[in-house]
C-alpha cells in the first residue's frame, strides 16, 4: 500500500490496523535537541483515545505511547522516531457477521475495488485508529512549533445543527465539557441533541475550528504548494472529513470584494491587517496573521439501525452494525485536525529555510559552526 507516508522534511510514516497487534509512527526529519518525552505524546493521545464518556465508543484503550528509537537523555537526536502504540481491546468477532458485506459509509466496496483483499476487522488502515500515529507525531510538531512561538488550538465548533456565534467563544472552557466546544451551555445543548440522536440509533456530525497563532509572514509555495492547499490536504486526509474551509471560506462567495479585502495597516510597528477574511493566507503563503481553517466531519457510518447494502458477491441485503463506536466522531478528532496542521506548518517552516540566499548565509556563517 503507497500513500502512507506524509511531508517532504519532517515526514511521518504512520503503520498498523484498528485489530492488529499495534499501531504506531515513524517521524524522520524531526531536528536533533527537542526536548521529547513519553508523556508529550501522551497528552495528545488521552484527547483522542475512546472509552472517555458516553459519547464515544465503549472500546477500552490504554493508546499508552512507547517511543522506540529517536530519543536518547530526554532529546532527539535526529534519526528517526520510532513510536508504538499497542491494541489491547480488539474484539474482532464483532465483524464475523459482516465480513461479506459492504458496510454503508465506510470503505469496504473502495478497499475491495482497488486491492480485491481487505481487512473487515474494523476497516483495518481505513480505521479512525489508524489516526493515532498522526497524533502521536502531531505532538512532536507541536513542540517544534512552541520552540518557535506558534501555536496551534482547535476545537469543536458544530455538531449537529448547534453552532456556536464566534462572539459567544469562550476558549478557557475548552476543555470544561466532553465535546471540546468553546462554550459549556452550546456543549449541553448539543449533548441533549447527540442522545436523542442516540435513542433513534443514530449519529451526528459537525465542524472542527482550528487557529494557528503566532505564524511568521511568508510561509508556503505560490504554486502548487500553497499554503493553505497543503492544509487542506493535510485535514482532509482525515478518514472522516469532508470538506475544508481557509478564512471566510465558502462565505466569501457572497462577498464583494470591498468586503472580502482585508485592509493593510502599521500595528506596533509591523504590518498588519485590519481584518482576516483570508484566514492568515494570501497567494497561498502565510500573511503574519493567525491562519484560521474549518473542516466538515460527516456523521459517523457505523449505526445500530437496519441499513440496505450488498454483499460482495453482488446479493441484496440488509445490515445492522453492533459492536462499539462512537455516535459523533467530532470531539475525538479535534486532536487529530491539530496535528495535521502541526504536522503541515513544521514541514513547511523546515522547507522555508532554503527559500532566501541571506537565510543560508546567516546559517553558515556562524562562527561556531
Amino acid at each position: 500500500m503507497a500513500g502512507s507516508t506524509y511531508g517532504t522534511l519532517f515526514s511521518v510514516t504512520t503503520w498498523g490496523e484498528s485489530h492488529g497487534e499495534a499501531v504506531g509512527v515513524v517521524i524522520d526529519g524531526c531536528p536533533a535537541g527537542l526536548l521529547l518525552s513519553e508523556d508529550d505524546i501522551q497528552h495528545f493521545l488521552d484527547r483522542r483515545k475512546p472509552g472517555q464518556n458516553k459519547f464515544t465508543t465503549k472500546r477500552k484503550e490504554s493508546d499508552k505511547a512507547e517511543i522506540l528509537s529517536g530519543v536518547f537523555e530526554g532529546r532527539t537526536t535526529g534519526t528517526p522516531v520510532s513510536i508504538m502504540i499497542r491494541n489491547e481491546d480488539q474484539r474482532s468477532g464483532d465483524y464475523g457477521k459482516i465480513k461479506d458485506c459492504y458496510r454503508p459509509g465506510h470503505a469496504d466496496y473502495t478497499f475491495d475495488a482497488k486491492y480485491g483483499f481487505r481487512d473487515y476487522r474494523g476497516g483495518g488502515r481505513s480505521s479512525g485508529r489508524e489516526t493515532i500515529g498522526r497524533v502521536a507525531a502531531g505532538a512532536a510538531a507541536s513542540k517544534v512549533l512552541r520552540e518557535l512561538g506558534i501555536t496551534v488550538t482547535a476545537y469543536t465548533r458544530s455538531i449537529g445543527s448547534i453552532c456556536i456565534p464566534p462572539e459567544e467563544y469562550r476558549y478557557e472552557e475548552i476543555t470544561e465539557n466532553l465535546l471540546y466546544m468553546p462554550n459549556n451551555c452550546y456543549a449541553k445543548k448539543a449533548s441533549a441533541y447527540l442522545e436523542a440522536c442516540m435513542q433513534r440509533l443514530d449519529s451526528s456530525g459537525g465542524t472542527i475550528e482550528c487557529i494557528v497563532t503566532g505564524m511568521p509572514a511568508g510561509i508556503g509555495e505560490p504554486v502548487f504548494h500553497k499554503l493553505d492547499a497543503s492544509l487542506a490536504k493535510a485535514v482532509m486526509s482525515i478518514g472522516a472529513v469532508k470538506g475544508v474551509e481557509i478564512g471566510d471560506g465558502f462565505e466569501a462567495a457572497k462577498a464583494s470584494g470591498s468586503a472580502n479585502n482585508d485592509s493593510f495597516c502599521f500595528k506596533n510597528g509591523k504590518v498588519s491587517k485590519k481584518t482576516n477574511h483570508a484566514g492568515g493566507i494570501l497567494g497561498g503563503i502565510s500573511d503574519g496573521s493567525s491562519i484560521l481553517l474549518r473542516a466538515a466531519i460527516k456523521p459517523t457510518p457505523s449505526i445500530a439501525r437496519e441499513q440496505q447494502t450488498i454483499t460482495n458477491q453482488g446479493e441484496n441485503t440488509s445490515i445492522t452494525i453492533a459492536g462499539r463506536h462512537d455516535p459523533v466522531i467530532v470531539p475525538r478528532a479535534v486532536v487529530v485536525v491539530e496535528a495535521m496542521t502541526a504536522l503541515t506548518l513544521t514541514d513547511l517552516l523546515m522547507q522555508n529555510t532554503v527559500s532566501r540566499l541571506d537565510c543560508l548565509k546567516n546559517f553558515y556563517s556562524r562562527k561556531n559552526l
